[in-house]
């Protein structure tokens, strides 16, 4: 019987690119979500047929990868929402404006 191999190195790129993303205001949970759904479904094809899949441990620690990048990333686009709702935007833009009059910039 022939054995398939799982298919780890997409599940990997998606997860780093959600590291990757991390500070943009936690978009990174896109990538890091998508990668997470694409282990747990390998991972549910495999529980029907656990004899029918080679490297089935590197799947797994691809899944614990994705689930920390997606907790990571909900983290942060949580504590940027709670930053924009709660900040003094009067200081925001009067802070803005200086930074560009610094930098040569004119309103």
């Amino acid at each position: 019987m022939e054995r398939t191999y799982l298919k780890t190195t997409t599940i990997y790129v998606l997860s780093i690119l959600g590291l990757l993303c991390c500070c943009i205001a936690g978009i990174g949970v896109i990538p890091s979500g998508i990668a997470f759904y694409m282990a747990n479904n390998s991972l549910k094809d495999v529980e029907l047929n656990p004899d029918g899949y080679d490297n089935i441990e590197g799947m797994n620690t691809a899944k614990t990868i994705a689930l920390v990048m997606l907790i990571i990333n909900g983290l942060y686009l949580i504590y940027s929402i709670y930053s924009i709702a709660t900040a003094d935007w009067d200081l925001v833009i009067e802070q803005f404006q200086k930074g560009m009059e610094e930098g040569g910039y004119e309103f």
